[in-house]
């Protein structure tokens, strides 16, 4: 008596198909979640560096905690809404470009079916995220500098409190975009010391000169 058996080999997908397909993925996840990154992680070290420059400037001329407070909430309003125009623009020019390149695209294939708008940029939601990341990082020099009356050690807190601020800001951004945490993050405090260091070494220099103020 013939037995027959019937040996079933599965063939696997080969690599490069399966590699490539994981590639597609890994590069679609890691656009989208940069397009977030940059408007959050970048606005957020703007507001922090910006508003503790600029209140460290004033602070190396004026002693008086209502002059820097005040001068710290007039620039994250502005700030803020510079990032929100500028961002809104940017992404704007963005949505244009590539709505325009999916037309022609489309007119190329006589392909009169819908669109795919899912992956488009909102330059709205964009506007709204850098502006609201600006204003989360300039909150911590505001608050690190109101409840303070002594001149110096406010001076000490503010720089404290925006060095750790930009070694959690360093670190996130790092972890999310998966770069090396140490380097980024030093990358970020050792840039903010200096925004600062320079800003209330020229304004006391120019203070010190004899201007009025």
């Amino acid at each position: 008596m013939t037995t027959s058996n019937d040996v079933h080999i599965p063939i696997p997908k080969p690599e490069t198909e399966q590699n490539c397909q994981e590639h597609d993925e890994t590069d679609f996840d890691y656009s989208q979640r940069a397009q977030w990154l940059r408007a959050a992680v970048l606005g957020a070290n703007d507001g922090l560096v910006s508003i503790a420059s600029l209140m460290m400037g004033i602070g190396a001329v004026k002693t008086d905690v209502k002059a820097m407070v005040l001068t710290g909430f007039a620039g994250l309003v502005a700030g803020a809404c510079s990032m929100a125009i500028g961002e809104f623009v940017s992404v704007y020019s963005q949505l244009d470009i590539e709505v325009a390149q999916m037309k022609r695209k489309r007119r190329k294939s006589r392909d009169k079916g819908e669109t795919e708008t899912d992956n488009l940029p909102n330059p709205v939601q964009a506007a709204i995220a850098s502006a609201l990341a600006f204003t989360i990082g300039a909150i911590v020099p505001l608050l690190a500098a109101a409840f303070i009356r002594d001149h110096k050690v406010r001076l000490g807190v503010v720089v404290v409190a925006v060095s750790v601020a930009l070694v959690v800001f360093g670190g996130v951004g790092a972890v999310l975009g998966r770069t090396p945490v140490v380097k980024s993050g030093t990358r970020v405090v050792v840039g903010g010391w200096m925004a600062m260091a320079i800003t209330f070494g020229l304004t006391k220099l120019i203070g010190s000169s004899g201007l009025q103020m």
